[in-house]
């Protein structure tokens, strides 16, 4: 999602009611890549792994630089799973979205191993095309003085092109992780600036395999990389692990969603649920984003607990019941493969989902899944899961999800990189 960032800054980078978005990419392009006086950049690192760039092979590179519209420290998903698997070989350069200060400048820090989240500082009160401008220069001079040179370029956000399309990397790679001109308050240019970067990226990459049939006519080199799961993490679960603090005072059988609570979810379809069965305890877990908090039902046995740290989750999964992914089924959940479903599988925990398509196709037919539309019927099947016996099929869904884990799947984009280097 896109952070809370604020006035005509937040338009220059997101495009919000700008009117001619060839404005923004002239000015992104002809001015000058300098930084004005009183802006800071941090200075060389000293932590381990800051190291400068070595030589160049035909199949490596020594640094990935990505570009991203989330927050490092927001909920850990997709870009942490892969990206600090990058990180074990290659400098990896996590650049986020821009904060407004009074002490502008860009803001460099150790977030693991090899791995460092770039914060960009804007003044206050900068202009649509001035904060364009800025942030392509603060990326020119954290490539010098890092000594970013045998690189690759690794994009979330297509927005990212207005102020880094001057780069010349061995290797371009868009990560498509969302469709993310279908969410709310998408920006105006997202679209066009992806097809500039699909026309730039040497490789696509997607977070699901509807999101890779949509991508793959506009790109002859995409790769359908689906939800996977950190299979360890999650199957800890299965041990009986105390229950947190804030759910043990929640008694009954406990129904639990975990993820970002946005306009995703059909809060009517939760609503009708939850009032349907008083008897059951309904837990979400996660932050509340792009909808207010007044707009969420309110019952008895609904709870919101907020954000977990991810090494938390196992904890509460243990805890509960059964797993919930009430998602609507709109233009924002067309393309989208849940992540949770694979990680409340590991837990062995029994699934029930609206019928999302990369869920229905992906996981509908193991029995542990049960794929419902309406409130009655979700009442109907989660009773049923509820009281289920073992499942036949439990072996086979067992070494399914061993396979989906994220390592795999980082093996193989790897793969693909070092072969499309040696294509240059």
């Amino acid at each position: 999602m896109y952070s809370s960032i604020h006035g005509r800054a937040r338009r220059a980078l997101n495009g919000f009611n700008m009117n001619s978005s060839n404005d923004i990419l002239s000015s992104a392009t002809t001015a000058p890549n300098t930084i004005p006086k009183g802006l800071r950049i941090s200075p060389d690192l000293t932590t381990p792994g800051a190291r400068a760039a070595t030589s160049a092979t035909p199949d490596d590179i020594d640094d990935l630089l990505c570009f991203s519209h989330l927050r490092w420290n927001f909920v850990y998903q997709r870009p942490q799973h892969l990206l600090t698997r990058a990180a074990r070989r290659w400098r990896v350069w996590y650049v986020e979205e821009p904060v407004w200060s009074d002490t502008p400048g860009l803001r460099v820090r150790l977030a693991g191993h090899q791995l460092y989240v770039v914060e960009p500082h804007l003044p206050h009160g900068t202009t649509p095309d001035e904060a364009i401008r800025l942030q392509r220069a603060m990326v020119d001079q954290l490539r010098a003085d890092h000594r970013i040179q045998n690189y690759a370029v690794w994009y979330y956000t297509p927005m990212a092109m207005l102020f880094s399309d001057h780069l010349h990397p061995r290797l371009t790679v868009y990560d498509c992780m969302d469709e993310l001109s279908a969410f709310m308050g998408a920006p105006p240019l997202l679209i066009e600036q992806e097809q500039r970067l699909m026309h730039r990226a040497n490789l696509v990459f997607t977070g699901g395999y509807s999101l890779y049939e949509a991508k793959q006519k506009h790109h002859t080199r995409a790769y359908p990389f689906p939800s996977c799961i950190d299979y360890d993490h999650f199957v800890q679960a299965r041990a009986g692990l105390p229950n947190p603090a804030d759910q043990q005072g929640i008694v009954g059988p406990r129904i639990g969603y975990s993820g970002v609570i946005d306009e995703r979810l059909d809060l009517a379809l939760i609503d009708q649920l939850v009032q349907h069965r008083p008897d059951w305890q309904f837990v979400f877990l996660g932050p509340v984003a792009k909808i207010h908090p007044d707009q969420l039902p309110r019952h008895p046995n609904l709870h919101f607990l907020g954000m977990k740290a991810y090494d938390d989750l196992p904890a509460y999964f243990s805890n509960w019941q059964a797993a919930l992914m009430p998602f609507a089924i709109n233009a924002a959940t067309k393309y989208i493969s849940p992540t949770k479903t694979p990680e409340y599988l590991a837990a062995g925990l029994p699934v029930l989902s609206t019928p999302v398509r990369d869920v229905v196709r992906s996981y509908g037919g193991w029995e542990r899944v049960c794929i419902a539309g309406s409130a009655e019927e979700l009442s109907t099947r989660l009773a049923s899961l509820l009281h289920r016996s073992d499942d036949s099929d439990g072996p086979q869904l067992e070494q399914f999800l061993r396979e989906q884990s994220w390592e795999n799947t980082w093996q193989q984009m790897q793969r693909i990189m070092k072969t499309q280097l040696l294509v240059g």
